[in-house]
Parts: C-alpha cells; sequence; structure tokens
C-alpha cells in the first residue's frame, strides 16, 4: 500500500489562481458520544513548514504534542469549537460545520481549504473542499493535528471532572468501556443526547415506573 504524503499543491494552486491568504480547515471530534466538536484553521508560511506534518491520525500522541508546538509557533492558527448544546441543536454535520466557519472566521483568509467533501455554507471566503484533505493537503495535515491535540486535552481535563468514563483515553468515543460506564454512571452533562447509546440510555431511565 502506497502512503499518501500531503503536500502544498492545492495551497500553490489557490494562491495562483488570485489567493492571497489561503487556510487549510479541519474538525475533530464527529463520532463522540461526549465534548464539543473542535475545528482549526492553519495558514502556513510556505518557507516555514514544520517537517513531517501528516494526517492526524497518522501519527503517535507524542508526535503530534511535538508538531502541534511547531505549528502554533511556524504559523497562524485559529481554534473553535461547538458546543455540546450546539450538536444536539442543530445535528453533528451542521456543529461541525460551524465549528469549521468560526475556525475560518479567526485568521485573515481568502481560500479555505476543506478537509471532506462539503464546504460549510456559513463561510465568508471561497473554498475547495478536499476528500481525504488531511492526508493529502499540508495545511489540511496541519490543521488535523492541531484540532486533534486540543480537543484531546479539553477531555483529558474534563475527565478529572468526571471519573470513569475514560475520556482521558477513549476521547469520548464510544469504546466498549465508556459505553459500560454510560449505563453504569449515567449521563453527564458532556454527553450529547441527540446520539443513540446517550438518548436510549435517557429513553430507559424516563420510562422506568415504579
Amino acid at each position: 500500500m502506497v502512503r499518501i504524503i500531503p503536500d502544498f499543491s492545492f495551497e500553490t494552486s489557490a494562491l495562483a489562481a488570485g489567493a492571497s491568504f489561503v487556510v487549510g480547515v479541519d474538525e475533530v471530534g464527529r463520532g463522540p458520544l461526549a465534548g464539543p466538536v473542535t475545528a482549526c484553521a492553519v495558514r502556513l508560511d510556505p518557507h516555514r513548514i514544520p517537517e513531517g506534518l501528516r494526517d492526524s491520525k497518522a501519527l503517535t500522541a507524542a508526535r503530534r504534542e511535538i508538531l502541534c508546538a511547531e505549528i502554533t509557533a511556524m504559523a497562524k492558527v485559529s481554534i473553535a469549537h461547538a458546543s455540546v448544546e450546539e450538536i444536539d441543536t442543530l445535528n453533528i454535520l451542521r456543529a461541525s460545520h460551524l465549528a469549521m466557519e468560526r475556525a475560518v472566521a479567526g485568521l485573515r483568509a481568502d481560500h479555505a481549504l476543506i478537509d471532506g467533501n462539503l464546504i460549510p455554507r456559513g463561510l465568508a471566503c471561497a473554498a475547495t473542499a478536499i476528500v481525504k484533505g488531511d492526508a493529502r493537503c499540508l495545511s489540511i495535515a496541519a490543521a488535523s493535528i492541531v484540532a486533534k491535540v486540543t480537543r484531546d486535552r479539553i477531555m483529558v481535563d474534563l475527565a478529572q471532572q468526571h471519573p470513569g468514563y475514560g475520556w482521558e483515553v477513549n476521547a469520548g468515543y464510544p469504546t466498549k468501556a465508556h459505553l459500560a460506564a454510560l449505563q453504569n454512571l449515567g449521563v453527564t452533562p458532556w454527553h450529547r443526547r441527540s446520539f443513540k447509546p446517550v438518548h436510549n440510555i435517557l429513553y430507559q431511565e424516563n420510562s422506568i415506573t415504579y
């Protein structure tokens, strides 16, 4: 299997087409049962790109931490979130797009390179959707790393407030241990009530009669 190495070609094309400020955008946290969805926009300096940028999922946690620090030092970075309440009100796709829109709004940008196949409708600039962009585009890879590190840190902090769910290791994803804790400990304010495993537990609790 050939491993794809992200490059700067998407940014170069956008700049050649007349853009002055090109940002890569990615989000993390669509799948978890708990916690916010986090997005990041990164505008790389073409002359100061950290070595070894990859899709965050292809990196170890330690390597992500190192690269996150380098990206923050060398590039323009904007981080934004959509809350659990917004996820439950809007749906996870729209909430993740809202987080992306907020992240882009935090930077000067006239073209956004978006990971995925959909462009958030509220973006204030032109955009290109890139499928598997975090593996193909350096700016999106950088955004994926910062978003992942940021959200993981949030979940570690929330794990201190709500021990027992394993958020410090599962980041709120529906692991076997997390699902068992949900059954045994109940639902926290940080759980997404619109997600089926959480909704089912609340429904079970509400339907019990004595």
